[in-house]
């Protein structure tokens, strides 16, 4: 059903942009991009996700709270874990302890592991403030607008939620929310991937 209402949006826009005569770049990029944003919705996953196990992780380039600035794609070879967090989120807040203990203290030392939390759309004090309030000692990145977040889920999709990517750049695990047996699960996940 979701296609079918999907493909008559697409079809209507087309029918609209010939009748209207728009020949123009920006008419074409501007229809590109409403098919995109169709595309998109129809992907959007019950957890909100809008990728999937399998997939490529999507490319982007964080700055941490200290001023390292690290390419996501730079880090292939090596098994990363990112965690979509803010200072708002209870549910973060709840997690963000077990991800310290169980998974960073853990492998933090190991040359093949990469942890970053990614604080949607928080300033820097902000952030640097909820690390210490947490007691977390993983680097905490920013995300300005929730425009990494936005690659991930759908762009008004809640937090907490991690996605774990193998040493070739795939996803392999999306978690969302906290649940002690997928926590269990993702850690069992990370301790196989590093074997």
């Amino acid at each position: 059903m979701k296609s079918f209402i999907s493909i008559s949006v697409m079809v209507i826009s087309l029918l609209i942009y010939a009748c209207a005569g728009g020949n123009k770049a920006g008419d074409t990029k501007a229809m590109q991009a409403s098919s995109d944003s169709v595309a998109a919705q129809t992907a959007i996953d019950d957890r909100g996700y809008i990728v999937k196990v399998g997939d490529m992780a999507p490319d982007f380039t964080i700055t941490t709270t200290s001023g390292n600035v690290k390419k996501l794609s730079e880090l292939r070879g090596s098994v990363v874990m990112l965690q979509f967090t803010a200072s708002w989120c209870s549910v973060c807040r709840k997690e963000m302890p077990f991800i310290e203990r169980d998974i960073w203290q853990k492998h933090k030392n190991n040359p093949n592991f990469a942890l970053f939390g990614i604080d949607r759309d928080e300033p820097l004090e902000t952030v640097k403030a909820f690390a210490q309030q947490t007691g977390i000692t993983y680097p905490l990145a920013l995300d300005p607008g929730a425009d990494f977040f936005a690659l991930y889920a759908d762009r008004q999709a809640g937090i907490t939620r991690n996605v774990i990517i193998d040493r070739t750049g795939r996803i392999v695990m999306l978690t969302r929310l906290y649940d002690e047996k997928e926590f269990a699960e993702m850690c069992n996940k990370i301790d196989e991937l590093l074997k």
